[in-house]
């Protein structure tokens, strides 16, 4: 009896767990990973450390502190050994998209995605204010390229909002319609630059940013588009 009651206790919290990976926002469920496996590692580290197993402590507990963001070599003597954990971090670096009614902003640290209401009702007022039936009702009365981005938006804070939305016209069938030629000042804030970046850092930005908005990461379709877009006008602007 007490290993039937012990299996399906098992088979809930099992079942409970793979519901919370899928609700769980991509940018997010990553970096609670990554947290979780630099602190087993540095655990272990620590346990073959005690036992005299030094030839495995040293470098798994490198990897562990790597994991989490520190590096005991500091960021001279081995400059390439962050790119083993995730690359360069991003110092509080954010990226602006802006449309007739929403400024949307993306933290490179965290991957989270806010935004606020720069006309409309609700002018002021951030996304995070809204559950998601009020956004959804607030897409008629939106422009195609403030639709797109809402729907970037609710892709990170409802990642199963499309297929709840399938039957009532908001499950992102429009696509933003062009809003004319990107200038440098648009392309700047969508990388998180500042002016006269060099070629280097527009494409170091670029990367970065494709890594956490491209499609097959879950990211967004839209907002990938625009920083491609802001990536090569930026170029344009260094070529002419």
């Amino acid at each position: 009896m007490p290993t039937l009651v012990a299996g399906v206790v098992a088979v809930v919290l099992l079942y409970l767990l793979l519901q919370m990976f899928r609700a769980a926002n991509p940018a997010m469920l990553a970096r609670a990973i990554k947290i979780g496996g630099g602190v087993v590692s540095l655990a272990v580290a620590a346990y073959t450390g005690l036992r005299g197993e030094l030839a495995v402590a040293i470098p798994l507990g490198i990897f562990g502190a790597g994991l989490l963001g520190w590096s005991p070599f500091g960021t001279t003597g081995f400059p390439n050994l962050g790119g083993l954990f995730g690359g360069q971090r991003s110092q509080g670096q954010s990226s602006r998209v802006r449309s007739a009614y929403l400024d949307m902003s993306l933290d490179h640290d965290s991957g989270e995605l806010s935004g606020t209401f720069v006309s409309g009702a609700h002018v002021g007022r951030s996304l995070g204010e809204f559950d998601l039936g009020q956004l959804l009702a607030m897409m008629p009365d939106f422009d195609a390229e403030s639709v797109a981005l809402l729907e970037s938006y609710l892709d990170r804070r409802f990642p199963a909002w499309r297929e709840n939305a399938q039957g009532n016209g908001t499950g992102g069938q429009r696509r933003a319609a062009a809003s004319g030629k990107m200038t440098a000042e648009e392309a700047y804030q969508i990388l998180g630059l500042q002016p006269g970046a060099s070629r280097d850092d527009i494409a170091r930005a670029h990367r970065a940013l494709m890594k956490k908005l491209h499609p097959d990461q879950g990211g967004s379709t839209y907002l990938a588009a625009r920083v491609n877009e802001a990536k090569d006008t930026l170029l344009r602007t260094h070529h002419s």
